[in-house]
């Protein structure tokens, strides 16, 4: 049955301005540096330049009407500066240059032109390759290649014939690349050595028979079952040790672009400190001069005709967009500053020593509450930003931290605990490494009170493998 109510709703939306403003926060300089970019081949209504625009306060309409155009505003000539304290007046102290690389795929391609393939052999090793991942192994069942390489090239191949190609191809460099297994890529890097050498063949023997027991470290039934000495089994560890786990990593290390740009720089001179925006992070932008003067000859034309208008509108709707974009990264550049001021005063212990043990626990509320803004704004700012302090490059988001009291009473950073742990760790004995149990009454004794189950989480963030992975010979 039809019928008609009314229900009154209240919620809240987001203006394209506010979504366009926290999409920019999130933003690191490189990343803005291409925004920008992307954002000036978009609209030809913005360019760079050393003139920035002044917001005269006067709202824009939206609806516009034929001859209700209004275009004085977007002809003024008066220029508003930016605050410059934001920025760093410094020279870059470090010229951050972008490598032109190859990807790891295309250096396995270059290498597979030196194989001698047959016609339908090259095809499938192109596949091959495109399917290896960024680790170096091919971790793709053979039948479900065979499958692909069916349907989607057209490719009718055996079992036999795509193992030969990937046999050719795991004798490219680096070596172990195109393995399915650790242990195959483990074997594969083996077999390239002196094979004469006793721990190199034993290390084979070791890797194709005991692997489940090698990884697991049992190294007394090892000895038993290879009928090794303790000297011999050293030996082999000390080669398998030597190999590479993550063939592909060195290569995608290598050519990948990995410079970081620092969104902020902290200077401190004679006990006090200065943290400005990375000056990458300041472009000058301005309206397009060339608009502006299309708009001056529409003005002085007292009969405009209707293309005209239409016309008009368009260059409004440009102006707008330009307009917003100034006025969202110079808003970005507020919420950054203040953000890393708050955090830099936060933490001004830490920042002037450089001294871990006096980073305070500090989470995302507490920086809001000192700014007044939403958590997650601060969110976005922590996120992917990097800070350039006389200690190295830091990621912002490592200076927060829960907090936990030690046996004084004291509040302190769990970051401080970790570092603790992890020279613990360090300093144990191998033949015989510490339990969770134990590291926590390690860390009881150092005043520092941590459960068990605390001290195998913070161990995993750390990367520490448990006690009977990290035991030694």
């Amino acid at each position: 049955m039809l019928n008609q109510k009314l229900q009154l709703k209240l919620s809240q939306k987001l203006s394209p301005q506010q979504i366009q403003l926290m999409k920019l926060i999130q933003l690191t300089t490189a990343e803005l540096e291409q925004k920008i970019t992307n954002e000036i081949e978009e609209n030809p209504a913005l360019e760079k330049g050393s003139e920035s625009l002044e917001n005269d306060g006067n709202e824009y309409e939206e609806d516009i009407g034929e001859g209700d155009v209004n275009v004085d505003e977007y002809l003024s000539d008066e220029t508003e500066s930016y605050d410059q304290n934001y920025y760093s007046n410094q020279e870059e102290s470090t010229n951050f240059q972008t490598k032109e690389s190859i990807s790891f795929h295309q250096f396995l391609d270059n290498q597979s032109k030196n194989l001698i393939l047959a016609d339908l052999e090259k095809p499938i090793c192109e596949f091959l390759i495109g399917s290896i991942d960024e680790s170096g192994y091919l971790r793709r069942e053979i039948e479900d290649i065979i499958d692909d390489l069916a349907f989607t090239q057209n490719i009718v191949a055996d079992n036999t014939q795509v193992l030969s190609v990937l046999k050719k191809i795991q004798d490219l460099d680096p070596p172990g690349v195109g393995a399915r297994s650790l242990q195959e890529c483990l074997l594969i890097q083996l077999k390239r050595k002196n094979n004469e050498k006793e721990s190199i063949i034993n290390s084979i023997n070791l890797i194709e028979n005991e692997f489940e027991l090698f990884s697991k470290k049992k190294f007394s039934r090892i000895t038993e079952k290879l009928n090794l000495s303790e000297e011999d089994l050293k030996l082999v560890v000390e080669e398998i040790s030597k190999l590479n786990p993550k063939p592909g990593g060195s290569i995608t290390s290598e050519f990948s672009n990995n410079t970081i740009v620092p969104d902020f720089i902290l200077s401190i001179e004679d006990g006090n400190f200065t943290v400005e925006l990375n000056k990458r992070n300041s472009p000058e932008l301005r309206l397009s001069n060339s608009y502006k003067n299309i708009l001056e000859g529409y003005k002085n034309d007292p009969k405009k005709t209707k293309s005209q208008n239409q016309t008009v509108q368009f260059l409004k709707q440009k102006l707008d967009s330009a307009k917003w974009f100034i006025e969202a990264i110079e808003q970005r550049h507020q919420t950054l500053f203040q953000t890393i001021n708050a955090i830099v005063n936060f933490q001004k212990e830490y920042f002037l020593t450089g001294e871990e043990k006096n980073l305070k626990p500090m989470i995302l509320k507490d920086i809001a509450e000192i700014i007044n803004m939403d958590i997650s704004t601060v969110s976005r700012v922590a996120n992917s930003k990097y800070i350039d302090t006389p200690y190295g490059i830091k990621l912002l988001k490592s200076y927060f931290s829960e907090g936990m009291k030690n046996s004084e009473g004291d509040e302190i950073s769990t970051i401080e605990i970790k570092k603790i742990l992890k020279e613990i760790v360090n300093e144990e004995n191998k033949n015989k490494p510490l339990s969770d149990i134990e590291l926590s009454d390690k860390l009881s004794k150092k005043g520092y009170k941590v459960a068990r189950r605390t001290v195998s989480k913070y161990r995993e963030q750390l990367d520490i493998s448990v006690a009977r992975l990290r035991k030694e010979l």
